[in-house]
């Protein structure tokens, strides 16, 4: 918001301000006939000018004292006042400058609404807004004046009716005398990176007349992990910082993803670009510009990557948008020879998410249809509010709901963050929690109303059968009823861990993946709640491609007691297919088996026909026919009892046998 002040340039002051309200024309001269106090009224603007606010003030406070009807220097008082968020200070400047003369200045009447909101007091704002319509005649500052009636209404209606939440403060391992904020969070909360605003001079921050810009502080990354229920003491991200600004990280479901924003890089293409890291086994790998189109000659800031694997969201102020600074979205189309990332298909969020103000912040949850984001835009409680907004089946996103009073205040709320399962939530706040000057990073309990559809997540350790060394392998999740890829993930090749979240509701196979090696597929049923409390955890173990090893291919599936393939084995049999012509000197065996429910005969004509259609199947995609055979086994070779369904299930299966 910007502030309705005297503007003074060059020590000559101009009410520009005043003259567009007014209809008034040409210069106005200060009003005071104090020499003195104009002396100390120009040395206050010259200190305000350079951002020395508290010298300023100090220097306002003696004109005032050579003249106490001195219009001017209450009214820039007030502005700093409006500037470093001391709004009952700033609405006493205000008062005293009406007392003098209500109507030198028409804009002190706004400015008196926009602090009495400012401060909550938001039955007050009407009544100020309307003495400043009555007095203007622009009808684009009337509207604006309507807005703040609006706004105030709406507060009040939130605050009347809050959620319940209970932010607590994360702790003195993750929060310091410093700023900490845009938190992000791996899927199963375990690893936590976050933005310090950090000073250069650790000395110089002791000095509280420091003023937050560039030439005293720098951003930076810092890490926690959750151990044993408590937050482990930070440590800085060393590989990544620098001495210039690295903030507004987001990582992946996974926690071994990280995009984040820096700017006034060498690479850059702009003011601030996004990056790519990617954690290893010594740390966060060097950092890399991750290009068109997504970087511009404009400024793109705070980064969020889907779960799916697939989608970057972020800001930027470039053109072709609705406002000053608008939500896109980017689509992964590959990988660069260096294993960065890279973009294409660059959509803005349209006229449901962005507005002709400023949006930032987006966070998509794991559910991959839940979008958070900050805005001043959308009715709220003041600065920047968080809002949600929901994805329907056809892509459409619903009009933002505000998430509500106490979460949203008349602050800046930015940078919230969610667990996977959507009950816990992450944001950070500037004191108002802890009555401090410092932004810290919180936690609460996520209102059912406002949380978004719980997602699972599976995590593992890919490993060779054989040697158990952990290994980096490529991960396929599809969504077996729509028949379509619903995701991607990657295991590291320091630790062999994989993480990956599915959205309740579905049915998703599991395809993993490595150079050399026979791949293994599994299969999820998501569908209840349990899924979500009690997280599958999954070890695989891959068995390099020789003579006798094999594949159970679970996610082939055929109608009941017939040997028609069902049309998701689709997704399943083309990995095969994959496998067999990658390796073209590979020979192999599709073999049937079933269950012992049935006749010995039947069962072992159900299985050779069942082998045959898949061992057609593959032929029909191209697998040279010397490459295969088939056989079926009928019920002759279990791998589980036959006594429950589930060992039956599992007896059902089609393999795959290197010969």
């Amino acid at each position: 918001m910007k502030y309705l002040i005297i503007s003074v340039l060059l020590g000559i002051v101009t009410c520009w301000s005043v003259n567009a309200q007014s209809g008034q024309k040409g210069k106005w001269s200060l009003h005071t006939k104090s020499k003195k106090a104009v002396a100390l009224f120009a040395s206050a603007e010259e200190m305000y000018s350079k951002d020395k606010l508290d010298e300023s003030v100090k220097l306002l406070d003696d004109a005032i004292d050579k003249d106490p009807e001195f219009i001017e220097a209450y009214l820039l008082k007030a502005d700093i006042y409006f500037r470093t968020s001391q709004h009952k200070k700033e609405i006493d400047c205000i008062t005293k400058a009406i007392q003098v003369d209500s109507m030198y200045f028409v804009s002190a009447f706004y400015n008196m609404g926009v602090a009495q909101f400012n401060i909550g007091e938001y039955a007050a704002v009407e009544g100020w807004m309307n003495r400043y319509i009555e007095k203007v005649r622009s009808q684009q500052l009337k509207n604006k004046a309507r807005a703040y009636i609006q706004r105030a209404k709406f507060a009040a209606k939130a605050v009347s009716d809050p959620v319940e939440i209970l932010p607590i403060n994360m702790g003195d391992h993750v929060n310091s005398l410093y700023d900490e904020y845009w938190p992000s969070i791996s899927a199963d909360g375990q690893k936590l990176v976050y933005t310090v605003l950090v000073p250069r001079d650790t000395l110089a921050f002791m000095n509280s007349s420091l003023q937050k810009n560039s030439l005293n502080f720098r951003e930076d990354f810092y890490t926690s992990e959750f151990v044993d229920s408590v937050w482990t003491m930070r440590e800085a991200v060393y590989s990544v910082n620098t001495d210039g600004n690295e903030g507004a990280q987001t990582l992946s479901a996974d926690g071994n993803w990280m995009f984040f924003a820096a700017c006034g890089r060498d690479d850059s293409k702009g003011s601030c670009d996004l990056y790519f890291s990617k954690r290893t086994r010594d740390g966060w790998t060097k950092p890399v510009n991750i290009g068109g189109p997504v970087n511009s000659p404009f400024w793109e800031s705070q980064p969020s990557f889907s779960a799916d694997g697939r989608t970057l969201f972020f800001v930027s102020s470039r053109p072709g948008g609705i406002g000053k600074k608008d939500i896109w979205k980017a689509t992964l189309q590959g990988y660069k020879k260096d294993g960065t990332p890279f973009f294409g298909y660059l959509e803005n969020m349209g006229s449901n998410v962005n507005t002709p103000r400023d949006e930032n912040s987006p966070f998509i949850h794991h559910d991959n249809q839940t979008l958070y984001f900050s805005s001043d835009g959308w009715p709220g409680m003041g600065k920047m509010d968080l809002f949600l907004t929901r994805q329907n089946k056809e892509g459409v996103w619903s009009e933002p709901v505000n998430l509500g009073y106490p979460l949203n205040t008349a602050a800046d709320e930015i940078g919230l963050v969610l667990n996977a399962k959507g009950d816990m939530g992450y944001f950070s706040s500037d004191g108002k929690h802890n009555g401090q000057d410092s932004k810290d990073l919180y936690q609460f309990v996520m209102p059912k109303r406002i949380r978004p559809v719980p997602s699972a997540y599976v995590k593992g350790r890919v490993f060779d059968k054989t040697t158990h060394k952990q290994l980096s392998a490529f991960l396929k999740i599809t969504d077996l009823a729509k028949g379509k890829t619903a995701m991607y993930a990657e295991s590291t090749d320091f630790s062999g861990e994989f993480l990956f979240c599915l959205p309740l509701g579905n049915e998703y196979g599991l395809n993993v993946e490595k150079e050399g090696y026979l791949f293994y597929s599994s299969h999820f049923n998501v569908n209840d709640v349990s899924s979500v409390e009690n997280p599958q955890i999954l070890d695989v173990y891959l068995s390099r491609i020789q003579p006798g090893e094999r594949i159970v291919l679970r996610n082939v599936f055929f109608e009941t007691d017939s040997y028609i393939l069902k049309e998701e084995s689709s997704l399943e049999l083309d990995n095969v297919v994959r496998l067999l012509k990658i390796n073209s000197t590979v020979k192999a065996e599709i073999g049937g088996h079933t269950d012992n429910v049935g006749t010995a005969a039947y069962n072992m004509d159900l299985a050779q026909k069942r082998a045959r259609e898949v061992y057609n199947y593959l032929v029909s995609k191209g697998v040279k026919a010397e490459q295969l055979k088939y056989k079926g086994y009928g019920f002759n070779q279990p791998v589980d009892t036959n006594e429950t369904e589930e060992g039956r299930a599992n007896n059902r299966r089609t393999e795959v046998k290197i010969l």
